[in-house]
């Protein structure tokens, strides 16, 4: 492994650490690192989404405990994505096949990392499309994304958050919790799948080789809910972010 795995742990508490800070779990950033250091491509989806879990989980609370969760309003994104997660993970690809997707999918999260903060900007006025209040919006959207990130291993708020923005779904706060909650639920479909594919004897002991890494998320995420993004702007957490799923999207389909 070519950071060490307490290397490795330090990167991932740092990656928590500020994903925590907006709402999101940091697992594509995971599966970044994750092939840098070159390991079994099939353990890579169990690894980012056990850390996506634990990471996400203390967000969610936070979120609910301000009130910042329209259950009625999200249930229908979440409706078909976790079993569309779940899927995705039990997906049998050959490694050249999950490689390319995975490069693909790293390539798309960081361009729209990148142009995020632009669509906050940018939203041109109060009105959401006339297409999003269609009764399939929510459903089409979720399940598209669940499937594929169950398929990669991230929880998909990365996504998710974008188009919710694009399409004015609702301000920045609640869109983001939402997105808390959509990484929560798809992680836990998408790792049950990866389970059922790999077997419970493959993931525990992906669990006991890596464990410095979940010990890393856990402390990480607890210091990103309590900076609450203060320590650093927003804005230059995605952007080095992006920097890095790039250059490993890069990396991956050069290759």
């Amino acid at each position: 492994m070519a950071f060490g795995i307490f290397g490795l742990a330090l990167l991932f508490a740092l990656t928590a650490t500020l994903y925590a800070s907006v709402g999101f779990g940091g697992g594509s950033t995971y599966i970044a690192l994750l092939a840098l250091a070159a390991l079994d491509y099939r353990a890579l989806p169990v690894i980012a989404l056990l850390c996506n879990i634990i990471v996400v989980t203390g967000g969610t609370v936070r979120f609910q405990s301000r009130g910042l969760i329209e259950w009625q309003k999200i249930w229908p994104i979440l409706l078909l994505s976790v079993p569309a997660a779940w899927l995705g993970g039990r997906m049998v690809l050959a490694q050249d096949s999950f490689m390319l997707l995975l490069g693909l999918s790293l390539a798309a999260a960081g361009l729209l990392l990148i142009v995020e903060p632009f669509i906050k900007r940018g939203g041109g006025g109060p009105r959401a499309p006339f297409w999003t209040s269609h009764l399939l919006f929510a459903p089409v959207v979720g399940t598209g994304i669940g499937f594929l990130s169950g398929m990669v291993g991230i929880g998909g708020g990365i996504f998710l958050a974008p188009i919710l923005l694009l399409t004015r779904w609702s301000d920045s706060r609640r869109i983001a919790a939402t997105a808390s909650v959509f990484i929560l639920v798809n992680s836990i479909g998408g790792l049950a799948g990866q389970l059922t594919k790999s077997g419970l004897a493959s993931g525990g002991e992906a669990v006991l080789a890596y464990w410095p890494l979940f010990v890393g998320v856990l402390l990480g995420g607890q210091v990103g809910s309590i900076l609450a993004s203060k320590a650093l702007p927003e804005i230059w957490i995605r952007r080095l972010t992006a920097m890095l799923i790039l250059y490993v999207a890069v990396r991956i389909l050069w290759v």
